[in-house]
């Protein structure tokens, strides 16, 4: 546990599965444009509490299937967070503070900014918790039904302007995570793979963006309500 390269590939690994559920997240919210009935079940069959079981009903016992997700998301944040943690340690210790100082001004904005960018997307991951799942309705909607805390949580213009704001740094941080992950696995094999990886990875930090923006900007302005 104390290589390098294991490092890598750790931080590398719970990084795209942490980018795979943010893509399976933004497709569960834009539910909320087919109907807050669709909305609410896709919620309550996340948690086993509908009428077929939930997912992997009945491989699983229901309702155990979001204690299993929960671990797993919780782990991969708790890998990733001690992987760049020690990484960054060491690549301090090796190199020496001005080395780092001096390698930033050859390196992406995106990429400047991974270290504290990240310290905000976790607080911003702790907020978003405690509203829709660590105590259910805290910023409003008295956590009845999914669809309600999403519409009066979003009916406020700070609370969409702040999801604004996290979301532009997390997709920062994915935009950079993106591309480092797969060169750290391997695929970044050629100048051409190169260029479609950087492709990849701006795409899918601005799909994330747009994807997830999208519901809480239409119910600011009433297309949702």
């Amino acid at each position: 546990m104390r290589s390098t390269v294991v490092k890598k590939v750790i931080m590398a690994v719970t990084g795209l599965i942490m980018i795979a559920f943010l893509l399976f997240h933004m497709y569960g919210n834009l539910k909320m444009f087919v109907g807050f009935e669709a909305f609410d079940h896709y919620a309550h069959w996340l948690k086993g509490a509908t009428e077929d079981g939930g997912m992997l009903y009945p491989i699983i016992m229901q309702g155990q299937f979001i204690w299993i997700f929960r671990f797993v998301m919780v782990l991969a944040v708790l890998l990733h967070i001690w992987s760049a943690y020690t990484l960054s340690r060491q690549s301090i210790a090796v190199r020496g503070p001005k080395y780092v100082n001096d390698k930033r001004q050859a390196q992406t904005y995106s990429a400047r900014t991974m270290r504290w960018g990240g310290v905000i997307v976790l607080a911003f991951l702790i907020f978003h918790l405690i509203q829709f799942t660590i105590v259910p309705g805290s910023f409003g909607g008295n956590g009845a039904e999914p669809h309600t805390m999403v519409l009066v949580g979003f009916q406020q213009w700070w609370m969409v302007a702040l999801y604004a704001v996290c979301m532009v740094l997390v997709c920062m941080h994915i935009r950079h995570g993106f591309w480092s992950a797969f060169t750290t696995l391997g695929a970044n094999t050629s100048p051409n793979a190169r260029k479609w990886l950087n492709f990849l990875a701006i795409v899918v930090a601005v799909a994330l963006f747009v994807g997830f923006m999208i519901m809480p900007v239409a119910v600011l302005f009433g297309v949702i309500s």
